[in-house]
């Protein structure tokens, strides 16, 4: 599988990192001033309004036959996607003249949705302002934004999508001490799960994602489950044939403003991106099944008690003074030993 260069692609993001993003709260506010600075050959169109008339855009380039859309903040609070998206459209413009951009400029059509549900992004909530969660809408598509979403699929036709995501802090990687900081998945299409043509592709584009990732933070690379959603806009749009990508973006110790995993996000996107537009074969896909499944064995803070009270926390995000907060809840007390903290305090009595 042909893989970027590492040491370009680790020495390039730190000229490439969109600096007007930063933290976990980002709102159409922060992205509107981006695109008056993107390449020329990125176009923007107006897709429509929110349920409370925001716009939703679309940006697209490129000139090939293989055909990518990209969506980010589906859940308003899940944002880290959005500032990759942007860190690869920063490389994009940077680099235009490159092997790797000249690659993808030939070979594939590229549409994104940077922001899907911008009034779920300025609440700070999962849903949209009717309170629906657009991740469970792909069937009845009751919100505007799935509306939306759909219409841009139906026209645009993609064999590959990416669905980009958040991922609580409680994962980690199964059989490691480590926190799943990027999770990938492969939709199932139907309750069985079976392996079809289709998640064949999808597992192969992982794989190309993974053994990269594997050489910057190996174990700490999760697989989320493929239980099948019946709802779920990736099992939907895989099942009509639109490979879907499923990225989750996690923790990295001490990061939890996400931006190491961001990097490790955009990392992700542009070698995903990048395995569609120079190959041919997507039928290797076994080393999918390689990565370790995710599983809930973390809290934020346990508090240890060598009488076997431990007590497990977990931090709760909310807007308070037009300013993100985050509070510590506790969460369960008990015997612990089997979950890790991200932070750990010993109490000794």
């Amino acid at each position: 599988m042909s893989s970027i260069n590492l040491e370009f692609l680790q020495e390039s993001y730190l000229e490439i990192k969109e600096k007007g993003l930063f933290g976990k709260w980002i709102t159409l506010e922060d992205i509107l001033p981006l695109f008056e600075k993107l390449h020329g050959s990125i176009s923007k169109e107006f897709l429509g309004k929110s349920e409370e008339g925001r716009d939703i855009f679309k940006l697209k380039f490129g000139n090939g036959k293989k055909r990518i859309l990209i969506w980010s903040q589906m859940h308003g609070n899940e944002s880290t996607g959005t500032k990759a998206v942007f860190d690869f459209l920063n490389f994009y413009s940077a680099y235009n003249n490159n092997d790797v951009v000249q690659e993808i400029i030939k070979n594939c059509t590229i549409e994104i949705i940077p922001m899907l549900n911008p009034d779920g992004a300025v609440a700070y909530t999962r849903i949209n302002a009717k309170k629906v969660d657009l991740n469970r809408d792909a069937v009845d598509q009751n919100a505007c934004e799935s509306k939306i979403l759909r219409s841009v699929l139906d026209k645009f036709n993609p064999k590959f999508c990416f669905n980009l995501h958040d991922q609580r802090t409680i994962f980690g990687v199964e059989g490691t001490k480590n926190p799943a900081t990027i999770s990938f998945l492969a939709p199932s299409e139907e309750v069985t799960r079976k392996v079809t043509k289709g998640r064949i592709e999808t597992m192969n584009v992982i794989v190309s994602m993974n053994n990269l990732l594997q050489r910057m933070i190996p174990n700490y690379i999760g697989r989320y489950t493929d239980e099948f959603y019946p709802t779920a806009t990736g099992d939907n749009f895989q099942k009509l044939g639109h490979n879907t990508i499923l990225i989750e973006a996690g923790h990295y110790p001490n990061d939890y403003n996400r931006e190491e995993t961001r990097k490790y996000n955009y990392f992700s996107l542009i070698q995903g991106i990048y395995h569609i537009a120079v190959s041919n074969d997507f039928t290797a896909y076994e080393p999918y099944f390689d990565i370790p499944n995710n599983e809930k064995s973390f809290f934020d803070v346990i508090h240890r008690n060598d009488n076997g009270k431990d007590v497990g926390f977990l931090y709760v995000d909310e807007i308070n003074d037009n300013r993100l907060t985050s509070r510590l809840k506790k969460e369960k007390e008990g015997d612990l030993n089997a979950y890790f903290g991200h932070h750990e305090i010993v109490f000794e009595h």
